[in-house]
């Protein structure tokens, strides 16, 4: 399986190259492509992981028709030959990783569900007891199961680092009508997925989703519940107290941790021992939640 760092279509328009995807404009539809870049500490890295694309577009795939009764979407199609035509001719660069969605109206805030404190939610809470604005628990330990999972939304950065908000400064960004909607909607989606996640052994700690506006109805949009926007810890091997095992990136953070590296561009390259490992990780997710 061919690793696809960029995509390269000149008879198509190029909207924008993200993090980790490559958006063509359409007409009325966007052509969403996974590659196999990988970032981390919001700094695309230099190397890629082998299948990376595919499991995030299999995820996402299976999340959206899981969760469809709780919110629409923003899929359009998965079936390459129902795309455009113009697009029958990138079928090898597109299968497996290419989604044609609808376009909508994006909300300019990510939408973080916390169920257990983990990552930057920890550092913040051992600094002054509170994330995001959100009074916790005092006594918590690391990687502590909430009492409620909590809403704790972020600016949304193309380049650069996310900024944790509160929900007030949310609200001044998105309206507090709207923003009400988003962390409804954002809570019941973590609570089903984390059921049936914990059913096939998985604990969802954390997760950020993205939602926007089309046809006066709010709707789920780019990835969802994917290794890249998620830490999935193994149930079996949970313990209180400790950063946990994972089945996402956390891999590729903690090697980077060990490095003087000052989380700018450029990022560092990537041994191939941690390369290997994290893309058998990402398999391995796949195959758990969606058999």
């Amino acid at each position: 399986m061919s690793v696809v760092r960029e995509t390269d279509f000149k008879d198509l328009n190029l909207l924008r190259r993200g993090k980790v995807r490559d958006i063509y404009e359409m007409d009325e539809y966007l052509l969403f492509i996974a590659t196999d870049r990988i970032s981390a500490f919001d700094v695309v890295l230099p190397d890629c992981i082998p299948s990376k694309g595919h499991v995030l577009t299999a995820i996402s795939i299976f999340w959206f028709s899981f969760l469809k009764d709780i919110v629409g979407n923003h899929l359009q199609g998965t079936d390459i030959s129902e795309f455009p035509d113009v697009c029958h001719k990138y079928n090898e660069s597109l299968k497996g990783r290419a989604l044609l969605v609808k376009k909508a109206a994006t909300f300019p805030v990510e939408c973080i569900v916390r169920g257990y404190i983990s990552g930057s939610a920890w550092g913040e809470y051992k600094k002054n007891g509170k994330v995001c604005g959100i009074t916790l628990p005092s006594g918590l330990k690391e990687s502590d199961k909430l009492p409620e999972p909590i809403f704790t939304p972020s600016t949304k950065a193309e380049h650069g680092h996310d900024i944790n908000i509160s929900f007030d400064e949310a609200s001044g960004i998105v309206g507090k009508s709207q923003m009400e909607k988003l962390k409804e909607l954002s809570v019941n989606i973590y609570k089903k997925a984390s059921e049936y996640a914990l059913s096939k052994g998985i604990i969802i700690a954390d997760t950020k989703f993205e939602f926007g506006l089309l046809n006066g109805e709010i709707i789920l949009i780019d990835e969802v519940l994917t290794p890249d926007s998620s830490r999935f810890w193994p149930k079996a091997k949970y313990i209180s107290g400790v950063p946990q095992e994972s089945f996402d990136k956390q891999i590729v953070r903690d090697y980077l941790l060990t490095l003087s590296w000052d989380k700018t561009y450029p990022g560092p390259s990537l041994p191939p021992e941690v390369i290997e490992k994290t893309t058998q990780k990402y398999k391995e997710i796949l195959s758990i939640l969606t058999g």
